[in-house]
């Protein structure tokens, strides 16, 4: 719908679709002492600079034509054009000649300036969304490294994308997604890094999203993923702006959701699952045996409650004879089967982890232990459950705490029992049988074309170079190429001579 030429019929407009939206400022303005033409603007409250509207917006429009000739107040686009050039000393500023166009700048935070006999308006940016600034990060904690976090903004959130990677080849690509929420997208990646086929593929994607609204990232991933069915991430979710900056180097893309304080990253394999922040900020050797506990980690959370039903219940000749007749000492009294113990503590250690996260953060954190150390020791206490059974739990919980991501820690959990099913019913045949069912789901994913789990299958694809970079960190010296996530023709990193010292590439 075009802009009209008579301000009466825009006003007319607007009333009609901001009717009763008290929140949303209209002012007709004159233009100049002569009152001979006026203007009309419109923004909502609380999105806006206030400050900035008023010295910038509203005082320079009704003083910006006191020196103008009489001629101008007869040719609105005349007057128009000086307001744009001269008048609105603002910098990011552009005319739109569509109403419905004009009246969604306005929802976006932005200020609609219409003069009298002009079709065509002023969008004027100045946002000024209430937000919680820059803050420290709070779930992918790192002990060296930095502590900023994304915000709720996204503007904020590409500059500090900017801020790491100060390179003309970083796009910010924006798009809306929502019909009535109008959710600004953002796909941040290096235009010469980046795989074009995944690019195409994340852009496809996006457009084919029809949805009313997309109020966060995380909405956003269950809508891009290939297999929306499994319990695995397909795409990496990270709160850190570093995290997303070597994502980007990698030839990932970033994808920024506004209202959310949390960055996508696609394409996914498991592998970067497990790779933290600070992974580079201390040396190989440390960070490699930390690489170790991690995967050690995510096994013992997906299986040791499985293995011990199984063990328990079906094969009690596995163990060494001492322990066998300790544990058997320990279940003497137990009315319940191994496998009604795990399960009850199971769901126990979960209803205290939850109810950890929804307590307020000065009591949340302490819930979960005090709320294991009693459960379990009146448990204990009361002949229910073994002490056996309280330490294979605990040490199942602890385990995926080790893990960095949260949404791979959640694919765990709901996988772990699969495996006690199938453990309590077939022994350790069952176990065998569950976990060859997983890796057969894992090997069958894809993250945007990329198998889920590379490097260990089809590590070759990339020279077998990404396996320095997986349950081992290497030196930094020696990762010279980027993953395969990156474009063939730009994967290497850094060209190092033999004695270490960085020259450039010839």
């Amino acid at each position: 719908m075009k802009i009209y030429n008579k301000l009466d019929d825009n006003i007319n407009y607007f009333d009609t679709i901001f009717d009763n939206c008290n929140d949303i400022v209209r002012r007709k303005v004159p233009i100049g002492a002569s009152l001979q033409r006026f203007a009309y603007i419109v923004y909502i409250d609380g999105l806006v600079d206030r400050q900035l509207i008023e010295d910038r917006i509203l005082t320079q429009t009704m003083a910006s034509a006191q020196r103008l000739p009489e001629q101008f107040f007869n040719e609105p686009l005349s007057l128009l054009e000086t307001l744009k050039e001269g008048g609105l000393t603002t910098a990011d500023l552009k005319e739109e000649k569509d109403l419905e166009a004009a009246a969604k700048a306005i929802l976006t935070g932005d200020v609609a300036v219409f003069v009298d006999g002009a079709d065509t308006a002023i969008i004027v940016s100045a946002k000024g969304f209430p937000n919680r600034g820059v803050n420290e990060a709070s779930i992918e904690v790192v002990v060296q490294g930095s502590n900023e976090a994304f915000s709720d903004v996204m503007r904020i959130n590409t500059a500090l994308l900017r801020k790491r990677v100060r390179d003309t080849k970083l796009k910010v690509k924006q798009s809306i997604v929502g019909r009535r929420t109008q959710t600004n997208i953002a796909l941040c990646y290096l235009d010469d890094v980046v795989r074009p086929a995944v690019l195409e593929e994340v852009e496809k994607r996006l457009a084919n999203i029809d949805i009313d609204g997309i109020l966060d990232a995380g909405a956003l991933e269950e809508l891009i993923e290939e297999d929306f069915s499994s319990p695995f991430p397909q795409c990496q979710i990270t709160e850190r702006p570093d995290k997303a900056a070597s994502g980007i180097l990698e030839g990932r893309i970033a994808i920024l959701v506004d209202n959310s304080p949390t960055a996508i990253l696609v394409p996914c394999t498991m592998n970067s699952l497990f790779q933290a922040s600070e992974d580079y900020s201390q040396g190989w050797e440390i960070m490699s045996f930390v690489r170790i506990l991690r995967f050690a980690a995510a096994f013992f959370a997906l299986a040791l409650p499985g293995l011990y039903i199984a063990i328990t219940t079906f094969h009690p000749n596995m163990l060494p004879t001492v322990l066998a007749f300790k544990m058997a000492a320990a279940r003497e009294n137990i009315p319940l089967p191994a496998v009604m113990e795990v399960v009850m503590m199971e769901f126990a250690f979960e209803l205290l982890r939850e109810a950890g996260l929804r307590l307020p953060r000065p009591i949340g954190s302490s819930i979960g232990i005090i709320g294991g150390i009693i459960v379990g020791e009146a448990a204990v206490q009361a002949g229910i459950v073994s002490p056996i059974v309280v330490i294979v739990v605990a040490l199942t919980g602890i385990a995926s705490f080790a893990i960095p991501n949260y949404s791979l820690v959640s694919g765990f959990r709901l996988s772990k029992f699969l495996i006690i099913g199938l453990s309590a019913v077939l022994g350790i045949l069952g176990f065998w049988m569950a976990l060859i069912i997983i890796l057969i789901h894992l090997a069958s994913l894809k993250s945007f074309g990329l198998p889920y789990l590379f490097p260990f299958a089809a590590g070759e694809i990339n020279g077998f170079s990404d396996f320095k970079d997986t349950i081992f960190r290497a030196p930094i010296i020696f990762m010279k190429k980027r993953p395969i996530y990156a474009n063939p023709e730009q994967c290497d990193r850094q060209v190092v001579n033999h004695l270490g010292n960085w020259h450039k590439e010839e």
